[in-house]
């Protein structure tokens, strides 16, 4: 049976949050109380991988919620909706955080019929606090289910003995559980499918050499780390069968956005033949974005680059950075995407919107 580490936990009516930014090192979670917890943790990346956010999102508006003062619904829906705005300012990439804000407000506007029989305030109150809460762990349970069955699905494209690439880290601490596009890779070892995983280290937060190579590592998965300028020389020595990745935002033309460097390999995977599957949660997919050109990328603080992994800078005090978070691969570089809901293939401009109409 395969490890699974949760990055969120919410127990005794308590929100916890695996800081991910102390990995390796420490296996450290935080109390979520307040706004400005939920804000810090999302925008430092303390939680990360978009289904994470999403799940994460939710619960700590639940939690932070409870803090709103109002007399009666109105007054209570128009402070959420203030809370939901600066949750929502926290990372502007990954579309699940948004999908996640916006379902915890139609839930809270659904019960005004439900609370009209109620008689007091304070009674609605607890209601509503209720009712948020089954909604978070609603999201929670749907972002485990689909990420089993990503795995599925996915699995059904590699066979045993595959050396798989993958980059940045869209394992199970970046979802409710299993992972996204590492979820086929946890149900290959309880199957013994024997992969042999290589992970880019990914810049600039090292996501694939402090979370991926950790994870795998401590699930007890074959997994070797590279650098991400070493991608090119593994696949010419045949040691790449499949790449497997996540995404934080998928356009309605099939362009998805994922950790930096993404783009690159897929070039270099179609170069060189190999097939390139991106993992994405339907509720990853923007209809509402035409392409990736749409699609606006974080970028951070330069000293991520040059000073926050030395213990001496390695670049020149005051040196000009550029540090995009994310880029964006283009949708003709994708073999497949790998959905909770089936396998899409090209054209995806005509076959992710049958997704969201029950007919793939």
């Amino acid at each position: 049976m395969a490890l699974f580490i949760a990055p969120i936990k919410y127990e005794n009516g308590r929100l916890y949050l695996l800081d991910q930014t102390l990995l390796p090192g420490q296996e450290t979670y935080q109390e979520i109380t307040t706004k400005e917890d939920l804000w810090d943790s999302i925008y430092k990346l303390k939680v990360r991988g978009a289904p994470a956010i999403g799940v994460a999102a939710a619960y700590g508006m639940a939690v932070c919620s409870r803090a709103i003062q109002a007399n009666d619904l109105g007054e209570f829906a128009e402070k959420f909706y203030e809370l939901k705005e600066h949750i929502a300012s926290s990372r502007p990439t990954a579309v699940n955080l948004f999908w996640a804000l916006n379902r915890m407000e139609s839930r809270l506007l659904s019960l005004e019929a439900q609370i009209a029989g109620i008689s007091s305030w304070k009674e609605q109150f607890a209601f509503i606090q209720l009712m948020l809460l089954d909604e978070a762990e609603q999201i929670r349970k749907e972002d485990e289910e689909a990420c089993y069955a990503m795995g599925e699905h996915g699995l059904s494209l590699l066979k045993k003995g595959m050396g798989i690439l993958t980059h940045c880290n869209a394992g199970t601490i970046a979802t409710a559980k299993y992972g996204t596009c590492l979820a086929p890779l946890y149900l290959g070892q309880e199957r013994n499918f024997d992969f042999r995983v290589f992970a880019d280290e990914t810049r600039p937060l090292l996501q694939g050499a402090r979370l991926t190579a950790w994870e795998l590592h401590k699930a007890g998965i074959d997994v070797t780390l590279i650098c991400d300028n070493m991608a090119s020389i593994v696949m010419k020595n045949g040691w790449v069968d499949a790449v497997v990745v996540g995404c934080d935002r998928m356009a309605a033309n099939g362009d998805g956005a994922n950790k930096i460097g993404t783009s690159g390999l897929a070039i270099l995977a179609k170069e060189y033949g190999i097939p390139f599957y991106m993992f994405v949660p339907t509720s990853t997919i923007d209809l509402n974005t035409s392409t990736g050109k749409d699609i606006h990328i974080e970028e951070r603080k330069g000293e991520e680059i040059y000073k926050m992994w030395y213990e001496k800078p390695m670049a020149p005090e005051g040196i000009k950075t550029y540090n995009p978070a994310f880029d964006v691969t283009d949708a003709k570089y994708i073999t497949a995407v790998v959905t909770e809901k089936g396998v899409v293939y090209p054209p995806y401009d005509l076959n992710l919107p049958k997704l969201f109409s029950h007919s793939l």
